[in-house]
């Protein structure tokens, strides 16, 4: 009992870890198998095939009329493929999308999906349908002895295992699909291409993959898109098996619009024009003035694009949709299938061709052997036949005086089984002599036949031709010209916001409380805006509505932003801290805009400053970046331009009357720092000390005029009254004339 109890218990119980790994694997492999991935023989997955076969049993032939989709889907799910019903209808909708599929297999009667919304296709109980022309070639030999069949899932009816294909589909329709481990993403192919790839190969087996790489040369969506991927990188693709190729949307200039006509493979025009759309709302694309969609029944694709002006370079601007939208795509190639084998295998494209031959002379062998048996069998009842009429006289005693005449003409006459009980069935009527004649004449043609027939399967040439000239019949019949074309375009970069951005004059007004805004034009009147309550008007800058404006706050930290990004001046605009985080206590000081490489003087009240380009104030961070290392008690003057640093000069006053001028190519140029002594400043002591520079300005050469103004005085300095404070970095300077102390305001005259 002992034995008994122990052999039970092993035989029922296992450890969790095997039975996990039994269990995860098989489902693994039923996956693969049986669900995902394509066979290389017919190109199709199990419920497509089943799809097919179960129309063709309805007799759903391209001729029939069409009949409700429930109705083949209620077939498959009752006989084949005991699945749900909306992943059964979905497979079956795929194959009758004219945009999905590049030769589809089903023809669809009512609403069958749309290219902006493949999934808005109507519930199965609404659609019609019938297989294509074109899904014949998976067929026509079904009946003719050509694939092996098994048992559907209950073994009550049986079922193909592979349908007979003429014409390699697996590369024709290509296939998507993710398995466990494993996925495959197979893109369609031109028929014309693939059947003469197989030729070449059926004619000159030893064809390298360099040479079908000419006859074919990409994938053809079933899309007017471009392909743009280089030649040279479509047949590494072919070689290894994997790799990426990427499509583009085609347009047209008409009357200053730029006209989308296609659209990449599985890209929808909707989304296009929200991604546009997207980009114009966020102020990335105002070089669009309008988007419409004028797509319809005559035109399936056609969106049009408004620029702003005649001025867009209409190239420039595709580049950079092609480059931030879905008008240009990648799609990944991963020739990822079940081969002969019945094992799941990437392979490259001449493995594919030579694999599917094989099959294809599989199929081919088969039913020539299964019309030569029905052929022989004929030819053996005919020879009996013709023995009956040549004694006939004596056939018809032996029927009418035996109670058993079968075996008395299998004896008289050598007639075998199946021989005997032909002539035993033969009607009086077909006794006749013009019956004899079209025997005789039906044995001749039969004889004539069954030695065509066994030629051609006693010689593999003979079997290649046969071939052949099918590929060539099918290519002639279902072939049609390439979709997507191979064309050579340079890569699409996405444009820089200073290239978006239309460059527009602007003057920029920052507020005593840090509020920003910005009018169009360098001619905006500042006096009449209004401000709040408390505040008032700081400083004003120009620049362009594509560039940047620069701030320094009050330690010498420096900030950025885009000027177009500023409020309109109608409004109070709004304050800098909403787009910068200053520390604690820290106010907005000056602002400057220009050319990134543009010269810039930085420097404080204390006597110190440097040289920089603009672009070094630039920055992402809104914390900012340290720029100007501060003196105690120093503060930051107004920053301004340097046109040329071997020219200019700096004219630096201070509040107690000392004016130096200095050459602008004794200060260093540095990212960042402190900077050199200008100007000799006695150290404050505390923020009231009686000396700093109060006023700086650049003047663009010694020879230029400089004029002070104080209060209502006005005085000019030019020539050697200029030249008289004319000094060396780090000098006093002299004292200006009484009366101009303090100095109010400056004005340089370049003359």
């Amino acid at each position: 009992m002992a034995k008994t109890k122990s052999s039970t218990l092993t035989n029922e119980h296992q450890a969790l870890r095997l039975f996990t790994e039994k269990a995860y694997l098989d489902y693994s492999m039923s996956v693969i198998l049986d669900r995902a991935l394509p066979h290389i023989g017919d190109g199709l997955k199990p419920v497509q095939r089943r799809i097919i076969y179960a129309m063709s049993e309805l007799g759903l032939t391209a001729l029939a009329k069409y009949k409700k989709s429930a109705r083949t889907v209620g077939d498959v799910l009752g006989k084949f493929h005991p699945h749900g019903d909306n992943a059964c209808y979905e497979a079956m909708v795929l194959m009758a999308q004219t945009f999905s599929y590049r030769y589809p297999l089903i023809d669809g009667q009512g609403n069958w999906g749309s290219q902006d919304d493949p999934k808005s296709f109507a519930a199965m109980r609404y659609t019609e349908s019938r297989l294509t022309r074109y899904a014949q070639t998976l067929l026509t030999e079904l009946s003719d002895g050509t694939v092996d069949w098994v048992s559907n899932f209950d073994a009550t009816l049986e079922e193909p295992k592979l349908l007979p294909a003429r014409l390699p589909n697996i590369l024709l329709n290509g296939a998507s699909g993710i398995a466990v481990g494993m996925a495959t993403d197979i893109p369609s192919h031109n028929l014309g291409e693939i059947v003469n790839a197989c030729i070449r190969l059926l004619d000159e087996p030893h064809t390298t993959l360099a040479e079908l790489c000419e006859l074919v040369i990409g994938p053809d969506f079933p899309s007017g898109a471009e392909i743009i991927t280089p030649r040279t990188e479509i047949c590494h693709i072919y070689q290894k098996g994997q790799g990426v190729i990427r499509a583009r949307a085609v347009y047209r200039e008409e009357k200053n619009q730029i006209v989308i006509t296609d659209l990449p493979y599985q890209v929808s025009g909707a989304k296009i024009i929200e991604q546009i759309a997207e980009q114009i709302r966020e102020k990335k694309l105002p070089l669009v003035d309008d988007l419409r969609d004028e797509s319809d029944h005559e035109n399936p694709t056609r969106l049009v694009i408004v620029p702003r002006s005649h001025r867009v370079d209409s190239e420039t601007l595709m580049a950079h949709l092609f480059a931030t939208t879905d008008l240009e795509r990648s799609y990944r190639i991963n020739l990822n299938m079940i081969g002969l084998d019945g094992r799941p295998k990437v392979k490259n494209l001449l493995v594919i061709l030579q694999e599917w031959l094989e099959y294809r002379q599989t199929i081919v062998r088969k039913r020539l052997e299964f019309h030569l048996n029905k052929i022989l069998h004929r030819l053996h009842l005919l020879e009996g036949f013709l023995t009956v009429y040549l004694h006939i006289d004596e056939v018809i005693k032996m029927i009418r005086k035996y109670d058993d005449p079968k075996i008395r003409l299998m004896q008289r006459f050598k007639l075998s089984d199946i021989q005997a009980d032909a002539i035993l069935e033969i009607r009086l009527r077909q006794l006749a002599k013009l019956e004899e004649i079209k025997l005789q004449t039906e044995q001749e043609n039969l004889s004539i036949e069954r030695d065509k027939i066994q030629k051609i399967l006693s010689s593999k040439a003979q079997l290649k031709r046969l071939i052949r000239t099918e590929l060539q019949e099918d290519a002639k019949l279902y072939g049609d010209s390439r979709q997507s074309p191979l064309v050579e375009r340079s890569a699409a970069q996405a444009m820089q916001k200073t290239e978006i951005i239309p460059s527009e004059p602007m003057t920029i007004i920052l507020s005593s409380r840090g509020w920003i805004r910005a009018a169009k034009g360098y001619d905006f009147d500042v006096t009449g805006l209004n401000f709040k309550a408390g505040d008032s008007l700081k400083s004003t800058t120009h620049g362009r509505s594509n560039l940047l404006v620069a701030f320094i706050d009050s330690t010498g930290r420096s900030y950025s932003t885009s000027i177009h990004t500023l409020p309109s001046a109608r409004s109070s605009g709004e304050p800098l801290t909403s787009r910068f985080n200053p520390p604690p206590g820290a106010h907005f000081e000056t602002m400057i805009a220009g050319d990134a490489e543009q010269s810039v003087l930085v420097s404080s009240d204390a006597g110190y400053g440097f040289i920089t380009q603009l672009s070094e104030l630039y920055t992402k961070n809104r914390n900012g970046k340290a720029l100007l290392k501060l003196s105690p008690h120093a503060q930051v003057l107004p920053l301004v331009k340097i046109d040329s640093i071997e020219s200019n000069y700096i004219a630096l006053i201070t509040n107690t009357g000392y004016l130096l001028l200095i050459s602008a190519q004794e200060l260093p140029i540095l990212a960042r720092g402190k900077g050199n002594k200008m100007m000799q400043i006695p150290p404050k002591k505390h923020e009231q000390h009686e000396e700093f520079i109060n006023k700086l300005t650049i003047l663009s050469s010694k020879n230029a005029k400089l004029t002070l103004i104080s209060g209502k005085k006005q005085f000019t300095l030019k020539g050697s009254d200029l030249a008289a404070y004319i000094g060396k970095r780090g000098q006093r300077g002299h004292k200006l004339p009484r009366g101009l102390q303090p100095c109010d305001s400056l004005i340089v005259d370049p003359n």
